[in-house]
Parts: structure tokens; C-alpha cells; sequence
């Protein structure tokens, strides 16, 4: 009986061929079930092998080269981020978002000119990541170096996102930092009747003075 597309790269034994092993290995991207993951790799073999080794050549440089700053978790390829290391930003805040791509969003609004600290997640007990799987002690270490006057909460408006920034919340207030929530609302340039009722509740709540 043939084997189907799914298994064609089976083994005697039951161990895995390359092309099952790379469809395996794609499906660690998130978003990418199997039949995406088998459409990719034969996409990359079929039609884009150069494409494929600039992605391994890109992908093992990356991995060799990449780590964590030490002051504020992001990606960087030095002991400290060039962020970081600036001389031009403010010292006495700091803004705590969960991932780089977070980081990035924010920097983007030219809005903001103090320092980050990324989580690199949030809490999510149903996931198995509490406070030692997002090591936080290391921000509560970095919050209390002496010059951060105010923490600055910037996770995301998500279940998890809140608990994570309630959590912060309460422990960096027993050390005696003032912590603020970015605030929810309408869009720049939304429309009330094309804007969902809780968002429209949220910037009620959190409307000021004019």
C-alpha cells in the first residue's frame, strides 16, 4: 500500500527521513500546523533552495551571535544593548513590555525617551510560566539600581497581560517605586461607531481633564 505525502519521508524503524525531520522542525513556528509546515518545506525545495540557505546561513549566525542585555533582556548582539548604552535617554524611567516586538512598537511613537525592560513572555499559570520561568528577579533588579524613579507597565491589554502587570505592580510598590499602566481607549483617528463598546467604556473610565 503507498505511503502517503504525510509519511514520505519515513524510515524502516519509524525514524524520520530529512523531509519529515524539516517539516518537524518548521512546526516550532508558531502559527504553523502541519499542513503549513509541509507546504513550506516543499516550497524551499522545490523552488527556494537559495532562499533556504541564506535561512540556515542567517539562522546559525543568529544563534551564535545573539543574547540577552544585560540590563534590559532584549536581543542584542553586545553584553549590552546600544539602547542601553545611550547616554540620551532617560534613566529614571523605565518601560516594561513583554517582547522585543513590543519594544519596537513603542520606540516607533517617538513618544517615549527612557529605558526598557522585556519580559520576554508574561505570566500564564495554565502555560507553566510563573515568576521563575520569566526570572524577574532580574527586574526587580534592574527597578531598583537607585536611579528608576518610575516603572512604566506597557504589557498587553490580555488576561495575562493585566495579571502580569498587577502582579509587578504590587511588588514594585513594596519597594517603594512609583508604577504607572499605560492607559486604554479610542484609536488616533477612530470612529465611535465603528470602535466595540469596551474599548469605548475604557477611554470613559480613563478620560481627563480639557
Amino acid at each position: 500500500m503507498p505511503s502517503s505525502a504525510g509519511s514520505s519521508g519515513s524510515l524502516p524503524g519509524g525514524s524520520l527521513g530529512s523531509l519529515e525531520t524539516l517539516i518537524e522542525a518548521l512546526r516550532c513556528l508558531p502559527g504553523v500546523g502541519p499542513k503549513s509546515a509541509q507546504r513550506m518545506a516543499y516550497h524551499l525545495l522545490q523552488r527556494e533552495r537559495s532562499g533556504a540557505r541564506q535561512i540556515v546561513d542567517a539562522l546559525s549566525a543568529a544563534l551564535q551571535r545573539i543574547v540577552h542585555c544585560q540590563r534590559c533582556n532584549t536581543f542584542t548582539e553586545a553584553e549590552i544593548c546600544e539602547r542601553c548604552a545611550s547616554g540620551k535617554r532617560d534613566p529614571a524611567l523605565l518601560c516594561v513590555v513583554e517582547m522585543p516586538v513590543d519594544l519596537n512598537m513603542m520606540e516607533q511613537t517617538h513618544a517615549y525617551n527612557g529605558l526598557y525592560y522585556v519580559l520576554m513572555g508574561r505570566l500564564s499559570p495554565l502555560d507553566g510560566i510563573g515568576p521563575k520561568e520569566l526570572r524577574l528577579e532580574r527586574l526587580f533588579e534592574r527597578a531598583s539600581d537607585g536611579l528608576v524613579r518610575e516603572v512604566i507597565m506597557a504589557t498587553n491589554f490580555t488576561n495575562e497581560g493585566e495579571a502580569t502587570a498587577h502582579y509587578l505592580s504590587e511588588l514594585l510598590h513594596a519597594r517603594g517605586l512609583r508604577v504607572s499602566r499605560i492607559a486604554r481607549g479610542l484609536p488616533v483617528g477612530g470612529e465611535l461607531e465603528f470602535t466595540d463598546a469596551g474599548t469605548i467604556a475604557q477611554a470613559m473610565y480613563e478620560r481627563r481633564d480639557y
